[in-house]
């Protein structure tokens, strides 16, 4: 091997050493993406009776996949696990009505919000409670759904003031106990209570005032170091916005503006 050869042939070694260098540190093109949602908190996420995941949640998702033009893969997960496997890259991202909190920037990033949420205290209809006043709820008992803003909420305004505050795995769990006449209240997100109160809870229940505390914006949940996603998903959130396709996803679920 002459000195020329050995020359071009470290050079090509040094050049594809650098391509790949480089490519590491731009990180994965996006045009195949995970996402998690929960699954159990309809009209946001449910399943179906044909085994399908469905919802507004779901529906956002799939808009900004075909705007990125990318392959997502929607996957049920359990709330309580749905951070820890976003973080271990079980997914890719969390679109699951999450809210964006101090709390969870501390452990993730968000993209911006796809919708807003306002927190209200649902009795049942034949309920004597006719306020939110913490006294109101002295010796009753109130159930959210754990680890969300609403349970922080039934903590810090009810539990502190003589209420008895039950946490559950899932909003559903949460329906089901207050219906059941376990429960005397719940604390859930109002538009998810709006649309469980024309369906499964029809007849049920009443809404007897929303919280001053806890609003909060909802986000997609995305690891810290995926900037470049994050960049995808605020561009297409932009764009499905701009042309409509978010205002038709909307009006399947609410009649009213939840941006």
């Amino acid at each position: 091997m002459n000195n020329l050869t050995t020359v071009l042939l470290s050079a090509t070694l040094v050049f594809g050493l650098q391509f790949a260098r480089d490519a590491a540190a731009q990180g994965p093109d996006w045009n195949e993406i995970q996402i998690a949602t929960e699954g159990a908190y309809p009209p946001f996420n449910f399943v179906d009776s044909a085994g399908k995941l469905q919802g507004l949640d779901v529906d956002i998702a799939n808009a900004l996949c075909a705007e990125m033009k990318a392959k997502c893969t929607i996957v049920a997960q359990d709330w309580d696990g749905i951070i820890p496997g976003l973080k271990a890259k079980k997914f890719d991202a969390i679109v699951a009505s999450m809210s964006i909190t101090e709390e969870r920037l501390k452990e993730i990033d968000f993209s911006k919000k796809y919708y807003s949420s306002k927190l209200s205290v649902m009795t049942k209809a034949d309920s004597d409670l006719a306020d939110i006043k913490p006294e109101s709820f002295d010796g009753k008992t109130i159930g959210a759904q754990s680890s969300t803003p609403q349970a922080e909420q039934a903590e810090a305004t009810f539990g502190k003031h003589g209420a008895t505050v039950k946490l559950y795995p899932s909003q559903d769990e949460a329906d089901m106990d207050l219906t059941n006449g376990r429960l005397d209240g719940i604390i859930a997100d109002k538009f998810y209570l709006a649309a469980w109160m024309k369906s499964t809870g029809a007849g049920c229940c009443k809404l007897i005032g929303d919280l001053a505390e806890g609003q909060t914006e909802i986000g997609i949940g995305l690891r810290k170091e995926d900037g470049a996603l994050k960049e995808k998903i605020n561009a297409a959130m932009d764009a499905i916005v701009a042309n409509g396709t978010y205002k038709a996803i909307v009006s399947k679920y609410f009649d009213f503006d939840i941006y």
